[in-house]
C-alpha cells in the first residue's frame, strides 16, 4: 500500500460517504468528505489530492460539471460511483476524463480493488514529466520543438501525423481520447466516422515505437471509445 495517499470522497449520501471513508481508512488512505459539488470544488482548489471518488447526482455543482472542472487543471484519477444507469452515461463520463465507473449498489471489496489499481496506475503515469519542452513518459521522449521522438536512445522516424497523435496522447497521460477527438485535433477538420484512417496511423505508430525498442504497447485502445497512453 502506498503511503500518504489523499482521497476526496464527493458523495451527498452521508451513509455511503461514511462507508467509503471507513473502508479507505482501513486500507490506510487519508480521506476528506464533501457532500456537494460546491464544497468539493473548494477542497479541490485549496488542496492536492491523489484521487477523487465522485457521485454524479450532487447538490450544487453537478458531478459531470465538476469532472470537467477537474480535468481542466488536474490529472489525478477520478472514479465515478453513481446510481445513474445506461451505457451512454458510462461512456460519456469516461470520455469526459473519468478513469472508472462503478454502479450503485456496489460491492465494497470491488471498489477497494479498483481504487488500489487506479492509484498504482496513477503513480506510474506520474512518472511522465516535462523538461525543457521535452515530454518524457517511461522509455519515450518527445521533443515538440524539433519534432523528434526517441525510445530510450533510439530515434523513432514518425510521420507528421504520427507525431501529432503521439504528442496529443503523451501531453495528457491517462486521458481517453475518442476517435473524433483524435481526428479533429490532428487533422483539424470535422470527423466523419473515418475509422480506417485513424486505425492505420495508430497501427503504424505502435509498430514504429516497437521497432525503436519500446518494451510495451503504450498506445492503448479503449474499446468502444478511443485511445490513451
Amino acid at each position: 500500500m502506498l503511503d500518504n495517499i489523499k482521497i476526496l470522497i464527493v458523495e451527498d449520501d452521508e451513509n455511503i460517504n461514511r462507508l467509503l471513508g471507513d473502508m479507505l481508512h482501513k486500507n490506510k488512505y487519508i480521506t476528506k468528505a464533501a457532500y456537494s459539488g460546491t464544497e468539493a470544488l473548494i477542497y479541490l482548489e485549496n488542496n492536492e489530492w491523489d484521487m477523487v471518488i465522485l457521485d454524479l447526482m450532487l447538490p450544487g455543482i453537478k458531478g459531470e460539471d465538476l469532472l470537467v472542472k477537474i480535468r481542466k487543471h488536474k490529472q489525478m484519477p477520478v472514479i465515478i460511483i453513481s446510481a445513474k444507469e445506461g451505457k451512454d452515461v458510462r461512456i460519456n463520463t469516461l470520455k469526459m476524463g473519468a478513469d472508472d465507473f462503478i454502479s450503485k449498489p456496489f460491492d465494497v471489496d470491488e471498489v477497494c480493488a479498483r481504487i488500489d489499481s487506479s492509484i498504482r496506475r496513477y503513480k506510474e503515469f506520474s512518472s511522465a514529466s516535462i523538461f525543457n519542452g521535452i515530454f518524457k513518459y517511461k522509455e519515450i521522449s518527445l521533443n515538440k520543438d524539433n519534432r523528434e521522438v526517441f525510445v530510450n536512445e533510439v530515434k523513432a522516424p514518425l510521420t507528421s501525423i504520427e507525431f501529432e497523435i503521439l504528442s496529443l496522447l503523451i501531453t495528457y497521460p491517462r486521458k481517453v481520447f475518442s476517435k473524433a477527438n483524435v481526428f479533429e485535433s490532428v487533422w483539424k477538420s470535422e470527423y466523419l466516422c473515418d475509422d480506417n484512417t485513424i486505425n492505420v496511423h495508430i497501427s503504424n505508430l505502435r509498430s514504429k515505437l516497437n521497432k525503436a525498442g519500446a518494451t510495451n504497447d503504450y498506445i492503448q485502445t479503449v474499446w468502444g471509445i478511443g485511445y490513451k497512453i
